[in-house]
Formats: C-alpha cells, sequence, structure tokens
C-alpha cells in the first residue's frame, strides 16, 4: 500500500523546508533508512531518511523549491501501484470551467519549474542563522572558472549575526556567480552554479529567473559573470597618484572596498589597487596607510560648515532594529528596579580569586546567581509564544555583547549547573568569538533568559528591551561607593541597581518581584550559592 510522505518539521521552528536535493529517483527501490534528500531547513541543512520500504513513485517537492511543513514531499509503495487517486486533490473537478482553470495553473507551474541539466548543482544562498532571511557577500574566495572541490569555502557571506565562511558540498567547476560582492541576496535565491568544465549554463540561468528560485536579490537582478570565451578588451586605466581610474574618471574598487573605505574614512584616490586591471580589492583598504604631507597647505573651511556621512546598514543592525522593534511594540514591557549591597560579594570575589590560576568577575556572580534564581522561579524563565507559553525548567542565560556593528548575545547552556570559574571561562570565550564574528549560529540560540551589564562602562541604572521570545531580562549597573545606611548608622558602602524588564503576558509584578527577592539573598551572601 503506498505511502504518502511529508515535509517533515525538522527544528522547533521550521515552519518551511527546501530540498537541497533529491538522493534517490522515481523508480529507485526505497529500503528502511535509506537517505531519500537533503532538506535545508531554518537551521540547517539536513539529511531525511525513510521510515517506509518500497519503490518512489512520486516526487512532490523539486529541488531547490520551497514547500510548508506537513505538504506532500513524496510517495512510496509497490512497483507499478495506481497512486492516482493520492494526487488527484490537487486537481479539482467540479465543473468545466473549474477544469480549464486548473489546467491553465497546472500549465504554468509546469513552465516556470527550471529544468536543470545533469551535472549541474545550483547553489542557494544558505540560512546561517535562524533569524537570517537575506545575506550580504563580503567576499569570493573562489572565481569563475576554477575548480571547486568539496569543503572548498566559497565565499565570506555577512548575516543578520556575523560574517562566516560559506563552505560548497559540490565538486566542479565555478560556472556562475549570482551575488556579486557586496551585494545581498534573499536566502534560497541563487548564489552561484557549479558543474561540468565548459557547460554553457545560459539557457539555466534564464529560466531560473522566473523559476522557483526567484529573484537573487531584492533591489536588482541577477548578476552573471561568465568565464570569457574570447579576448576582452580591459578599460584603459590611468595611475595617477597611485589612483587606479578608469579612462572616463571613476575610481576602479570593488563594491565591499568602497564600503569598508567609507566606514574607515579613508579616501579611495589615495589607495592603490591590486585587482585585476588596477581595480581596488578589500585587502588594499584594510592595508592602506594614508600618506603624510606636513609640507601641503589645507584650504580654508568656513566656520559652521555643515557637514554628514552616511553609513549603510548591516544585516546585523537591520535585525537588531527589526526584533527589537517587534519586541517593544508587542510585548508589554513593565520594569522593576532595585538596589543591591555589594559589600560582601566585593568581599567573596577578592577571597574567591586569592586562589592560583582562579579570576572571576562580578558579572559571572550576577550571571550563576540569576541561573539559581530561575531556578526556583520557572515563570521567570519562560517564553511567550501565540498559542502557548513554555514554562522552562533549564536555565540557557545570554549574555549579551557589543561589538562594532550592534549586538550579539551567545547563550550558556544549563547555567545553574556550571562553576563560577566555568561560567566564567565561557563568558570571555565567547565575548572574544563575538567581537571577532567567530561565534556559531548554535552558540546564539535557545536562550531562555538575557543578561545586559553595562556596569564596566560606568552607567548606573538602565532598561534593557525583552530579547524575545524569552519574557524577562535583567540589565546591570555598576557598583557605586556611597553613603548607606546600616544597622541605624550612616557608613559608606557599595551598592548595585538592577532593572528587572518583564513582559506582563507571562510575568506578573509579584511574581518578577519574588524572584528578585531570591536573587537578593544570593548575590548579598554569594557564598551560598556554593553550598
Amino acid at each position: 500500500m503506498a505511502q504518502i510522505i511529508n515535509m517533515p518539521r525538522l527544528s522547533d521552528t521550521m515552519e518551511e523546508g527546501v530540498v537541497a536535493k533529491w538522493l534517490k529517483k522515481i523508480g529507485d527501490t526505497i529500503v528502511e533508512g535509506d537517505i531519500l534528500a537533503e532538506i535545508e531547513t531554518d537551521k540547517a541543512t539536513m539529511e531525511f531518511e525513510a521510515f517506509y520500504e518500497g519503490v518512489l513513485l512520486h516526487i512532490g517537492v523539486q529541488e531547490g523549491e520551497t514547500a510548508k511543513v506537513d505538504t506532500l514531499l513524496a510517495i512510496i509503495g509497490e512497483k507499478g501501484e495506481d497512486i492516482s487517486e493520492l494526487l488527484s486533490p490537487k486537481s479539482p473537478k467540479k465543473t468545466s470551467d473549474t477544469k480549464k482553470e486548473s489546467s491553465n495553473k497546472t500549465e504554468k507551474k509546469t513552465t516556470s519549474r527550471v529544468d536543470i541539466p545533469e551535472g549541474i548543482e545550483i547553489v542557494t544562498m544558505p540560512r546561517l542563522s535562524d533569524t537570517m532571511t537575506e545575506g550580504t557577500v563580503a567576499t569570493w574566495l573562489k572565481k569563475v572558472g576554477e575548480t571547486i572541490t568539496e569543503g572548498d569555502i566559497l565565499a565570506e557571506i555577512e548575516t543578520d549575526k556575523a560574517t562566516m565562511e560559506f563552505e560548497s558540498f559540490y565538486e566542479g567547476t565555478l560556472l556562475h556567480i549570482g551575488v556579486n560582492e557586496g551585494e545581498t541576496a534573499l536566502v534560497d535565491s541563487v548564489l552561484a552554479i557549479v558543474g561540468k568544465k565548459g557547460t554553457d549554463v545560459k539557457a539555466l540561468i534564464e529560466s531560473i529567473k522566473n523559476g522557483p528560485f526567484g529573484k537573487t536579490t531584492e533591489k536588482e537582478e541577477t548578476k552573471t559573470i561568465e568565464q570569457p570565451t574570447t579576448t576582452k578588451t580591459e578599460p584603459t586605466t590611468t595611475v595617477v597618484n597611485q589612483t587606479t581610474t578608469a579612462s572616463g574618471g571613476r575610481i576602479l574598487a570593488s563594491p565591499l572596498a568602497k564600503k569598508i573605505a567609507q566606514e574607515k574614512g579613508v579616501n579611495l584616490a589615495q589607495v592603490k589597487g591590486s585587482g585585476e586591471g588596477g581595480r581596488i580589492i578589500k585587502s588594499d583598504v584594510e592595508n592602506f596607510t594614508p600618506i603624510q604631507n606636513t609640507s601641503m597647505t589645507l584650504p580654508f573651511v568656513p566656520s559652521g560648515q555643515e557637514s554628514f556621512e552616511e553609513i549603510s546598514n548591516s544585516q546585523m543592525r537591520k535585525v537588531i532594529a527589526r526584533r527589537l522593534g517587534e519586541s517593544k511594540f508587542t510585548a508589554p514591557h513593565y520594569y522593576l528596579n532595585v538596589e543591591f549591597n555589594m559589600d560582601n560579594a566585593i568581599a567573596f570575589r577578592q577571597q574567591f580569586n586569592s586562589v592560583p590560576d582562579t579570576k572571576i568577575s562580578y558579572n559571572d556572580i550576577i550571571v550563576k546567581a540569576t541561573a539559581l534564581a530561575l531556578k526556583q522561579h520557572p515563570t521567570v524563565n519562560s517564553q511567550w509564544f501565540d498559542d502557548k507559553i513554555r514554562i522552562n525548567h533549564h536555565v540557557h542565560i545570554g549574555v549579551a555583547v557589543a561589538v562594532e556593528d550592534g549586538l550579539l548575545v551567545p547563550v550558556l547552556q544549563f547555567t545553574d549547573e556550571q562553576s563560577l570559574q566555568q561560567i566564567g571561562a565561557k563568558v570571555k570565550d565567547y565575548a572574544g568569538k563575538a567581537r571577532n564574528k567567530k561565534l556559531t549560529p548554535q552558540e546564539m540560540e535557545g536562550s531562555t533568559f538575557t543578561i545586559s551589564n553595562l556596569g564596566m562602562f560606568g552607567i548606573t541604572d538602565f532598561t534593557s528591551i525583552i530579547n524575545q521570545p524569552n519574557s524577562a531580562i535583567l540589565s546591570v549597573g555598576a557598583i557605586v561607593q556611597k553613603p548607606i545606611v546600616k544597622d541605624g548608622q550612616i557608613v559608606i558602602g557599595n551598592t548595585m541597581k538592577l532593572t528587572l524588564a518583564c513582559d506582563h503576558r507571562t510575568v506578573d509584578g509579584a511574581t518578577g518581584s519574588q524572584f528578585l527577592l531570591t536573587l537578593k539573598e544570593y548575590i548579598e551572601n554569594p557564598v551560598t550559592m556554593l553550598v
């Protein structure tokens, strides 16, 4: 009996999947455990295995196409079995008009499907993080015409969270680049084509434009870079003061080089290009040292002259704006402010760090104390979804790290089970990776609560926006020495202000207050965390 196989849900946030590659063809015999296809989810490309035995009778989603979870992916049954009834719901037969309309729709779908020649592999813009919707090609490490081996790094792609290396899963020759350096493309749009050397892919590129891949970029159509077959006439270039310009006076520079130059304030007219035809590339700008000329007379600049600079929004900045905007205007925030006495915490840290090869920060103490308090108040460790509230019994704390382009939040998994030394080492490691854009998507996923600490910048108190779908975020200020009342006497003490931002849909005021009381006990008496 024929078995219908639907698009599986391969991750907890997956709503649709892309068939990256079919490993079986119609008519092939399937054994339980065989890998049917490679499916790209919202988090990774994963192998999907068969749970049935028989013959592959039908494929419902072609390579490169996207389908919602639970839609028809394939049918397995006995050889020669009639499956027309299983496919008939796709073609309603009520009236002749309906038949005609259905026929027209089917014809349109057929004509828009891309016919991929044998031996040709289409490489699409990958989804390199759980929130990524588009990516920017920072650098191509391979050129059209070069041989590609499986595992080679094709390009560096800037996502909403980091710049990451993208490796090839195929072997062959790079026949086509669909997204040039500095350009942005939606996830699943055509990034490149790999195949046998000398294969003509012009017709394939034309069919892709209106096929299931859609447009490759938001702002412009795919730009084709093809291996030259005839002698190419390069534009005449003139070198003036180490500046590479075309005959029309335009500076020849890659889009990424221009972007970096704008960010660093580098005058491209002073940069010597090392690329093809003297073109200025990324490394030229990064290695450029401005020429100092003390004898040059500077022009007079009148006072009050207006000036400004414009910096293009990075992928990270775009997503930060979108996600925080959604959080602020959809989650009803309210704030609970507290001030803790830090005298015992200061003495505890000094004594703890007196042990050789041991060093913890105040932030490590706060992270550990927060994790233990969350175990006692799981409602604060919850998450809001449209149809449910998830009460998490595991504690994964996200620690906000400021980077040049914005903010990254690496996640300490099972924080309550880690020692203070382990937390300190992990936070230090993640902070270094974040600043060098080396964090992986897996290291930034799954937080149940977030801590943002600006105390090292001298900020005494502030409020943060909740990192949804989490229900709360803790803002930590600086330790301040000031007069306090102790045992009826005014003495000099050390205090720290914290602000808990809560989503009122999940955390009531009393619940948040009880959590802060427990947190106070741990932070003001940190030795209790070791018991």
